[in-house]
């Protein structure tokens, strides 16, 4: 899984997973503090939030067009000050007022431009590493490793945001709405990791960082497409673009509609076994074990062989320990669902490559194309147990200051149930599309291709405001059930144009 691939993905990797730690802490409690800061109603606070995430996903193409032009390395470091700028906004606690609500906007208008030059062009120049023809073949494993490097700051960043938030209302006294500011400041740290990381080993992946310069002309017009070859990718890419629009509609609930779910419907309260879950550490130790597992039984050595072993029973001793020693109810916090897709994909990720590899190994892998088609039916199946789980469910209620109403306990296992199966398909589509992305793209317009996957994703965004529309306004297997068919009608879309992406991918 590890071996052969260039020195600089680890880099760019980790670069990007103390980037993405901030963010998802940020997010984990956003769309709660929305509501509980200004007293915002559920479509209110949905349409913000939607259009934040849109913002953070549709600057990348601005920022590839400027990358373009003035190289890829110098918008990365210009979009971790702009971030650290707008981080450092929203940190400051100024109440539920005017001024605090414009300083607000103020601050997700330079987080999402921070991003915008920051996220695409680092994941360019993540596919620039495999342009030599030594690491070619290891192209979407690359992208495999680094998508589960952005989902490792991912896992901690709820249970981040939950302790600093409880922190600061029950050590320092700060009241629960000026409590949220100290989970977003965890942001403006995690951006200086971010930097010193990338100068620390930028050697590895300086050769990716330059746009094409004057001197590098000729060979910019060797490497340059005929024009209707250029012409065609770029139609399959948009082709693309539109099918993986929905899925981000619908994959991105899990901020939004999700989240309210989990408050309002899904049981505070857990004990016994299910408890260990809300844990991080707990899960930490699971990861361990599938890794070692993997390691058992690919390594060559006695001795590699012999320190996985202990690893894996290290670690199960360790959760054996912590199960008989459980006392009592612990409890659930909302925002603490987020933890379970990141952590699945972190798990899961050798898992879809060992099952890829083996595929490929007999000639059976499915394109890039066909695993994004399957990972929308998988997404489909997701909002299907939703709808399942809802159908008798009462309607959502609020009370005076339009905070979500808790109405029901439904078990915790229906949401880590379906965010699993969500992020089966995220495997299937996200790190999948990435790496067509950037071995289909005309070399001229590397850049705004992958801005352009961006741009599809802050469409999808946009459109998880429907989430918060609906909310209190139909029955929730209809909110769910509208998910499920956006999703199955892109699937269909998918595969009737699937011969025409598979020819462009070859």
């Amino acid at each position: 899984m590890f071996e052969g691939q260039p020195k600089g993905l680890y880099a760019l990797a980790l670069a990007n997973t103390g980037e993405r730690f901030g963010y998802y802490t940020m997010l984990a409690v956003f769309a709660l503090f929305l509501r509980a800061n200004y007293g915002l109603p559920p479509a209110t606070a949905g349409i913000i939030y939607s259009s934040f995430l849109m913002l953070v996903y549709f600057f990348p193409l601005i920022g590839g067009w400027l990358a373009d032009r003035f190289g890829f390395g110098k918008m990365v470091t210009t979009g971790i000050i702009v971030m650290f700028l707008g981080y450092l906004l929203l940190s400051v606690p100024l109440g539920g007022g005017t001024l605090a609500l414009v300083v607000m906007l103020g601050a997700l208008l330079l987080i999402g431009f921070g991003t915008g030059l920051f996220k695409g062009n680092l994941q360019v120049m993540v596919g620039d590493l495999y342009n030599d023809a030594q690491y070619s073949a290891k192209r979407d494993a690359g992208f495999s490793i680094f998508y589960m490097a952005i989902n490792i700051g991912a896992l901690f960043a709820p249970t981040a945001a939950i302790k600093i938030k409880e922190y600061a209302e029950t050590v320092w006294g700060f009241s629960g709405n000026d409590a949220y500011h100290f989970s977003f400041a965890v942001a403006c740290a995690s951006l200086v990791v971010s930097i010193i990381i990338y100068y620390a080993f930028r050697a590895t992946f300086r050769h990716t960082e330059g746009a094409v310069r004057a001197k590098d002309a000729e060979a910019s017009k060797a490497a340059e497409l005929p024009a209707a070859e250029t012409k065609e990718r770029i139609i399959a890419l948009c082709l693309v673009f539109a099918v993986v629009i929905f899925f981000w509609m619908a994959f991105h609930q899990n901020g939004l509609s999700l989240t309210y779910f989990a408050d309002e419907f899904t049981a505070n309260k857990s004990s016994g076994l299910e408890s260990m879950a809300f844990d991080v550490w707990n899960l930490v130790l699971l990861i361990f074990i599938v890794y070692a597992g993997f390691s058992l039984f690919q390594s060559k050595s006695a001795s590699a062989k012999g320190i996985s072993a202990a690893v894996i029973a290290g670690a199960l001793g360790i959760l054996c320990y912590r199960y008989y020693n459980l006392t009592g109810e612990i409890s659930i916090s909302a925002p603490i669902f987020q933890q379970f897709n990141p952590f699945y994909v972190v798990a899961l990720t050798p898992v879809s490559m060992a099952i890829f590899s083996s595929l490929a190994a007999k000639g059976k892998e499915p394109s890039a194309p066909r695993k994004i088609a399957y990972g929308m039916i998988v997404a489909a199946i997701a909002f299907g147990i939703m709808a399942v789980a809802s159908y008798d469910l009462p309607m959502p209620q609020m009370n005076e200051n339009g905070e979500g109403v808790h109405v029901a306990d439904v078990t915790p296992n229906v949401l880590i149930s379906v965010y699993l199966v969500l992020t089966f398909g995220e495997l299937l589509l996200s790190p999948m599309g990435i790496s067509f992305v950037s071995k289909v793209a005309p070399p001229k317009y590397k850049g705004m291709m992958m801005g352009g996957w961006f741009v599809a994703t802050a469409l999808g965004n946009q459109l998880v405001a429907v989430g918060g529309l609906l909310w209190g306004k139909v029955p929730l297997w209809v909110c769910w059930s509208v998910f499920l068919g956006v999703c199955l009608i892109a699937a269909i879309f998918m595969f009737s144009i699937m011969r025409r992406l598979e020819a462009v991918a070859k």
